[in-house]
Formats: structure tokens, C-alpha cells, sequence
């Protein structure tokens, strides 16, 4: 199956990486996270048929632009079955769970559960190539915000059970700053992991 070309615009005021990926064979495509900006949003599709609109998480700055873009392009929309950040009521066409397969065009996608920053946040893998969409799970220097103890050791548990599993080719893109290959950053996840953390520590944290 073919690789998913991977196209970003950051949008908003904090500012957020939207994404499509385009199926290269068919140009199809999906949007996922649209958080701002509409006009951008539409002409990172320029040139596809958008096919879905997936979410990686409901935090406010990944969703500010949904209702618009669901009016818009009219096309189903797909993430975590919740509950949502701050108990935001979703009409979903499909709940997403981990282990599910998506397919756009000639290509599919891999959900991936991955919470701890946020309780509905998904990973979305290129079956067809080494591109991983990875919302706020993590970034080049370091894990996504959590906002309790507990929140932060279910982060500590993704990173073991769900991304060093991936291959070091691995590309990872988030939610915010640039995209990197997991292998750079492997030696530090897993030290951070071994790391004797406060057990009452939440917040921002670096490798």
C-alpha cells in the first residue's frame, strides 16, 4: 500500500499543527485536528477529495475550527468514543478505539490509544510508510502537559506500551512544534521512563 503524503499548517494562536494526508494513488484525503483557521485548513486539501475528519484529542485549540470544517466538507467525522475534555458532546460517524484500521484511498491508518495528557488522545500510523500522527502524546524534547499525578504516570505507561514499540524510522509528527524520527529521540524517552520520578509530579516536562 502506498505511503500517505503528510501536509501541516499551524493554525491558531498558540500555535497547533494541522494535518491531511493524502493518498497519493487516489487524492483523497482526511483532516485531522482542525483547529483554526478555515481558509488554511482548506487549502492544505487543495487538490483532493477530502474523504474524513479525524481528531487526535478534543483539547480547545485542536477543535476550534471543527464545526466550520464539518459544515464545510460535509464528510464523517472519527475519534475517541470519550468521555471528551471538558465534556464536549461529539456527533460522531465513528468511535475510534485502539487497534483499529482505518482506510483512505489505497492506503489505511492504525489507531493507537494513547492517554495521559489527555484522556481521548489517539495516535494515527501510516500502515504504508513510517509517519505516525501523534497528537500532544509527544514532542522532540519532551511528553505532552499532564495535569495530575495520575495523569503522568498513565503517560509514563504510553510511552512504554504504546511509542518505543514503534521502529526508530518511525516519523513522528505532533500536535505542536516540529516533527521528528522516534530513533533520535529513543535513548532519551527511555532514560525519562527509568527516571525516579516524584510520585506526586504532573506538569511540563522535559527528556
Amino acid at each position: 500500500m502506498p505511503a500517505f503524503e503528510v501536509r501541516t499548517a499551524t493554525v491558531g494562536p498558540w500555535p497547533m499543527n494541522a494535518y491531511a494526508l493524502v493518498c497519493p494513488e487516489q487524492r483523497v484525503s482526511a483532516l485531522v485536528d482542525p483547529g483554526a483557521d478555515p481558509e488554511r485548513l482548506l487549502a492544505l486539501l487543495e487538490g483532493t477529495q477530502p474523504r474524513l475528519i479525524i481528531l487526535t484529542h478534543t483539547h480547545a485549540d485542536h477543535v476550534g475550527a471543527l464545526a466550520q470544517m464539518r459544515t464545510r466538507l460535509g464528510v464523517p467525522l472519527l475519534a475517541h468514543a470519550g468521555p471528551h475534555h471538558h465534556d464536549l458532546k461529539l456527533e460522531l460517524d465513528r468511535a475510534l478505539a485502539d487497534g483499529d484500521e482505518l482506510a483512505l484511498g489505497a492506503g489505511r491508518l492504525r489507531v493507537y490509544a494513547a492517554p495521559g495528557h489527555c484522556a481521548d488522545q489517539l495516535c494515527l500510523r501510516d500502515l504504508g510508510g513510517t509517519s505516525v500522527l501523534v497528537g500532544d502524546t509527544i514532542f522532540a524534547g519532551g511528553p505532552g502537559r499532564t495535569w495530575s499525578p495520575e495523569g503522568f504516570q498513565t503517560t509514563l505507561r504510553t510511552l512504554r506500551e504504546v511509542v518505543l514499540p514503534w521502529p526508530d524510522t518511525t516519523h513522528c509528527y505532533p500536535g505542536h512544534g516540529p516533527s521528528f524520527n522516534l530513533g533520535a529521540v529513543r535513548s532519551q524517552i527511555v532514560a525519562f521512563c527509568e527516571r525516579d520520578h516524584p510520585a506526586d509530579f504532573f506538569g511540563h516536562a522535559a527528556w
